[in-house]
């Protein structure tokens, strides 16, 4: 079936032919390697403009969610910067290329986020390339199970708390200077910060975190024109999940607990990173927006 993201359709039947299957997939993961393959938009989103003339740099940008948004970003008209790992390679130059298709630009700026000085330098490069910056998606994030608690190594937890919180705080903090009034910052948390597993409890941390990041923020950047917001994904088919994000055996009907009974797909996420860029969400600040099928959040 063709479809765009403005199908009139049955939500519990979209994608309900696509099911989760146990495998592994060695850190950081491949989309080339997914089965079944994911829905980043590659055909399925259709831009209107709502993002024309935009510079925006998304982090994580190679898979999942992060190249669903920046596919969807290009076709609503923006340039875009992939900040990816290096071993990422293959799956960000796809993504560039479905950017540079749309007829925007595409800049690759592999690295990683966990070094402060690499989160200074991609800002700066980024903002050199695409001549400026205006939107930035904070999406990059490391998730990797624990059963027993007494079992999470020093090394698992700095990875997690680094990746997904201090790499925020300092790509933001170089990315202000460059962004005028009107510019978006997005940050990706999680169902997890409401609904954490007993398995991921320091990758849920780290996501409640970011919601209570993304509202302090907000109140301090509001003064200055610029719009901090969140989108709260729930169980999404996306490497991370392939890369002990879940045990394999949990992969198997992975996301029918949710109210539509099934997974999502990274290009149904994208839609609300849209929102929260374009000025049409400009009396949105400090929200999170939950994308999770219907997991009950407060």
């Amino acid at each position: 079936m063709t479809r765009d993201q403005l199908t009139f359709d049955n939500p519990k039947e979209r994608y309900a032919d696509l099911r989760g299957e146990a495998q592994e997939q060695p850190f950081p993961g491949l989309d080339r390697d997914l089965t079944p393959s994911a829905d980043h938009g590659e055909l399925s989103y259709r831009g209107t403009g709502r993002l024309e003339g935009r510079k925006a740099l998304v982090t994580g940008a190679d898979s999942g969610i992060g190249a669903a948004v920046a596919i969807a970003f290009a076709r609503e008209g923006a340039d875009v910067a992939l900040s990816y790992l290096p071993e990422e390679q293959v799956d960000a130059q796809r993504i560039a290329r479905l950017i540079e298709d749309a007829g925007r630009h595409a800049v690759l700026l592999p690295g990683d986020i966990r070094d402060h000085e690499f989160c200074t330098s991609l800002v700066s490069d980024a903002v050199q390339q695409l001549d400026g910056l205006d939107i930035l998606v904070n999406n990059a994030g490391h998730q990797v199970y624990e059963t027993d608690f007494e079992n999470l190594e020093p090394e698992q937890l700095e990875r997690t708390l680094t990746t997904n919180i201090s790499a925020m705080f300092w790509i933001t903090q170089a990315a202000l200077p460059h962004l005028p009034a009107g510019s978006a910052i997005i940050n990706t948390t999680s169902v997890q910060a409401y609904k954490p597993s007993p398995i991921l409890v320091d990758y849920a941390s780290t996501k409640a975190a970011i919601n209570a990041y993304t509202k302090a923020l907000a109140q301090q950047l509001a003064s200055r024109g610029i719009r901090v917001n969140a989108v709260a994904p729930g169980p999404i088919w996306t490497p991370l999940q392939v890369t002990e994000g879940q045990p394999p055996e949990k992969l198997d009907g992975f996301g029918e607990n949710t109210a539509l009974g099934r997974m999502g797909q990274p290009v149904e996420c994208a839609p609300a990173y849209v929102f929260l860029a374009s000025p049409e969400s400009s009396y949105v600040v400090g929200e999170t927006i939950n994308v999770n099928g219907g997991l009950p959040t407060p």
